[in-house]
């Protein structure tokens, strides 16, 4: 049974305890900052990746320009028809029957743009002929926080021909767009070890994870590990690993009590 930990953001500093929650590990859903806190079970675990130290593999080299084309744009938190459709095709054919699959347009809308602190729709989209932005292709709900940017639900076109990897691209456009901004990490959210549907997010580099003793970073060794762990469900797991950003925090029987 899963069980959160969950708060209230509200009123004039309803920015500042987000900050302040996100680095203790909890996430923003709309009003409310939660956290995982299941009886006998820890296996949730707060990841983020030291944006200003981050060094791209060989293939997230590939990626990056393989999808330079791509035009981004910082939006209000406004939900569209547009992004809308893309989320459809996005959770139909990555998260069918998912805890996300039933949402319609007016759920969506609350997703978006029911914040009460500094957040953006960070849209990429194909260029047309004339270089104008053209179609849509990805799109990222994300928090500016005070010692970072905090990656709430990505989404992107799932079967895309010609253009591969759009979840990782987006997460590595975050990072270069953190250190643009002078922000420390980029928060990807829960990860649990043997998931195969989280372990993309171990394939960034240098990555801190939260424990009891607070933050601590994977030492290389760990996350060379860890990654040809990822590898390994990669080749035998049907689920897709290109990055999403999920926390697993959608659907199932919760139990929720109030933090102070």
């Amino acid at each position: 049974m899963e069980r959160k930990v969950f708060t209230e953001l509200k009123g004039p500093h309803a920015g500042e305890l987000n900050d302040a929650l996100g680095r203790i590990g909890f996430r923003r859903s709309q009003t409310v900052a939660y956290r995982p806190s299941c009886a006998d079970c820890t296996a949730c675990v707060s990841v983020r990746v030291v944006a200003d130290e981050f060094r791209a593999s060989t293939s997230q080299k590939r990626n990056l320009k393989r999808n330079s084309d791509l035009i981004v744009s910082v939006c209000r938190p406004w939900s569209t028809a547009e992004q809308f459709d893309l989320l459809q095709r996005y959770l139909g054919q990555r998260h069918p029957g998912g805890g996300m699959a039933s949402m319609d347009e007016v759920d969506f809308a609350d997703m978006v743009e029911h914040t009460p602190v500094d957040s953006w729709v960070v849209e990429y989209r194909e260029p047309n002929a004339d270089g104008t932005p053209g179609k849509l292709v990805g799109a990222c709900l994300t928090d500016r926080q005070g010692d970072g940017l905090s990656m709430i639900y990505s989404f992107y076109e799932p079967d895309h021909p010609g253009r591969s990897g759009l979840g990782t691209f987006i997460i590595l456009d975050h990072i270069r767009r953190a250190v643009s901004e002078g922000l420390p990490f980029v928060y990807l959210g829960y990860w649990v070890e043997g998931s195969a549907r989280m372990q993309y997010k171990v394939r960034f580099r240098p990555m801190e994870r939260l424990t009891r003793q607070g933050w601590h970073r994977l030492s290389g060794e760990e996350q060379d590990r860890l990654i040809a762990a990822a590898a390994t469900l990669s080749r035998d797991s049907a689920e897709p690993l290109d990055g999403s950003t999920k926390d697993g925090a959608h659907g199932g029987q919760d139990q929720y009590r109030v933090a102070g």
